[in-house]
């Protein structure tokens, strides 16, 4: 995942580390999406982690919303087939307004669609096909038969539960580095932050 900094790798224990998807895949087309994880584990260097959640930049969650259309959300919590618990949270954006009894049906596809894979699927399995829109492009498929859709997704997923004796199988490893003061103010360095606006369908 990166570089963690500590004066103290134990100290790191809990730790959340926030990046973008674009950090793992180098994609530019992925930086709307924020993803979380914990520091679970610390072995000499390097900082174990494990997925926390993960959900869409504010930015890139308003510009999907347009005028005389209609949003449709569904909130799942679902089990995975090695017991880990999550919350998923399915949005879908129309191309024009549509009546209550068609929100309905797509929220019944996203619920299907998502508590199958979830039971079918190991965490990392899971969180992999969240996160790189395999699951929304599966609930795309179906509901578009009930309306015509401008982007479907799951725009955030969070873990609720897990066993310990889990953890290992699906943590990563980060490198811990010791913090480096500059010795005069000149030395410190600025970043910039780069920019986090795509639109997908």
């Amino acid at each position: 995942m990166g570089s963690v900094p500590a004066d103290d790798p134990q100290q790191l224990m809990g730790r959340v580390i926030e990046s973008t998807l674009y950090d793992v895949t180098e994609d530019f087309a992925h930086q709307y999406l924020k993803m979380r994880f914990q520091v679970v584990d610390v072995d000499g260097r390097r900082a174990i982690t494990m997925f926390k959640e993960h959900e869409y930049s504010r930015d890139y969650l308003r510009s999907l919303v347009r005028r005389r259309t209609t949003r449709i959300d569904g909130i799942f919590n679902v089990t995975t087939k090695d017991n880990f618990k999550l919350r998923a949270s399915a949005c879908a954006f129309t191309l024009s307004r549509i009546k209550t009894s068609q929100e309905k049906a797509v929220r019944t596809v996203m619920k299907r669609i998502i508590e199958e894979k979830a039971s079918s699927l190991a965490f990392g399995q899971f969180v992999q096909e969240v996160v790189l829109g395999k699951i929304a492009s599966d609930i795309y498929n179906e509901a578009k038969k009930i309306t015509a859709l401008r982007h479907v997704g799951v725009r955030k997923s969070k873990v609720l539960s897990y066993k310990p004796e889990a953890v290992k199988e699906t943590a990563q490893p980060s490198q811990v580095s010791k913090p480096q003061k500059p010795e005069t103010p000149s030395q410190a360095q600025e970043t910039q932050p780069e920019s986090e606006e795509k639109e997908e369908t």
